[in-house]
């Protein structure tokens, strides 16, 4: 991981070549290094370099930049120029900063439209999939080529990239990293600070707020008047899964719950039995559930714990009519407790301990005249929801 060697005696040879080789070897997100020459190893370097035999420049290509690198980003840039055909992205390159937001978002738009159109092909051959690989090769390819592309390329590759970044942090799955403004903003900076220094930082969305939120029904009403239909569907997918991935380690039945809603309403869009505006509808539709979801706990005066083992008791509809509101919460609470206080560590792992929880809360139902016909589906949820709790003083103890 070694990134940068400063030379001061001289080297040949052998010894040349295995120093170079250290500093420039890949690893990570390294993608070569440093060397600061301060005794002149140029052509001592062309030399060894010279002592490539024909096996190790066909195996490890021609070391000369202009004759590998260059090529390859020229190839990938007409590779993504033609991905990108239909679409004028050409406001980026010369237009104000609202208009490179702009060209982002509906580049994003675009490419996200036609896997939309491709839902039947592998992964591997949507359109999609292969900009995200190739518009890689390309950021690879320029960071060994930059000195050698002119400033307008540089800024179109840049573009390239941006949209790249924002698609695979789009599509990544619920446990992923967090989608924010200020990441997409310095990302965006950082790609195009050799290109736009006179004229500022982008803004994607400057009139949200510093993070994407579900609960930011400001945030939500923006999404709903999106110009870019495909990219709204996306970021609000994204969200709801993150949350839902917050649930699943908190909440099994509303996760349980928003899981399937979104499967189901992702499957009818994919299925071309939803517009983009329904299914934009749908989702904001789930969104705004999910926020009522997560102050339900408040409203009922119930912890996050005691609302999950709430949600599991009343996962059944016609509980809530079998009991008044105030004995639902009076249960829930003695069972919390009841939980709490009689679990030990690795109680989940030794069948006898998961028997004699489970007795505890089968005791516990029937002592409330808790319906016989739901009683076991009921105890084996809250034995569940029991699992993913984090019982800070069993462990302790």
């Amino acid at each position: 991981s070694l990134a940068t060697m400063y030379v001061y005696k001289p080297m040949s040879g052998h010894n040349l070549m295995q120093a170079i080789a250290r500093v420039n070897r890949v690893f990570r997100d390294k993608e070569g290094g440093l060397v600061v020459d301060y005794v002149g190893i140029a052509s001592a370097l062309k030399k060894a370099m010279n002592d490539y035999t024909v096996r190790d420049k066909k195996n490890y290509g021609d070391p000369d930049v202009g004759k590998a690198a260059y090529p390859k980003f020229q190839e990938k840039l007409e590779v993504c120029r033609d991905l990108f055909h239909g679409f004028d992205y050409t406001s980026f390159l010369a237009g104000n900063d609202l208009e490179k937001a702009r060209m982002i978002s509906g580049g994003v738009n675009f490419l996200l439209g036609k896997s939309v159109a491709e839902r039947d092909l592998p992964d591997a051959e949507k359109t999609q999939t292969v900009y995200i690989k190739e518009a890689l090769l390309l950021k690879q390819a320029l960071s060994l080529c930059s000195s050698m592309v002119d400033a307008q390329t540089r800024f179109e590759a840049a573009y390239f990239e941006t949209v790249r970044t924002m698609l695979v942090r789009l599509t990544t799955d619920g446990t992923g990293k967090k989608f924010t403004l200020p990441e997409v903003n310095e990302r965006i900076n950082e790609l195009l600070k050799h290109s736009i220094k006179s004229e500022g930082v982008i803004n994607l969305f400057s009139n949200v707020g510093t993070e994407f939120s579900l609960f930011d029904p400001k945030f939500l009403e923006e999404v709903a008047n999106m110009k870019e239909k495909n990219l709204a569907v996306e970021l609000l997918k994204k969200l709801i899964s993150e949350q839902v991935s917050v649930y699943r380690k908190s909440n099994l039945v509303k996760s349980q719950k928003f899981s399937e809603i979104i499967q189901s309403t992702m499957n009818r869009y994919l299925n071309g039995m939803l517009t983009n505006e329904e299914v934009i509808q749908e989702l904001l539709k789930l969104a705004r559930e999910i926020a009522d979801a997560n102050a339900e706990g408040e409203k009922l005066g119930l912890t996050a714990e005691e609302l999950a083992f709430y949600d599991a008791l009343t996962k059944p509809r016609a509980i809530k009519d079998l009991y008044e509101h105030d004995e639902l919460i009076a249960i829930t609470k003695e069972l919390t407790d009841l939980l709490r206080n009689n679990r030990t560590i690795d109680w989940q792992k030794k069948e006898s301990a998961r028997a004699g929880m489970r007795r505890l809360v089968r005791r516990l139902l029937k002592r409330h005249k808790y319906p016989p016909e739901g009683m076991e589906d009921a105890v084996q949820t809250v034995i569940s929801q029991c699992e993913m709790w984090v019982d800070e003083t069993a462990q302790k103890n």
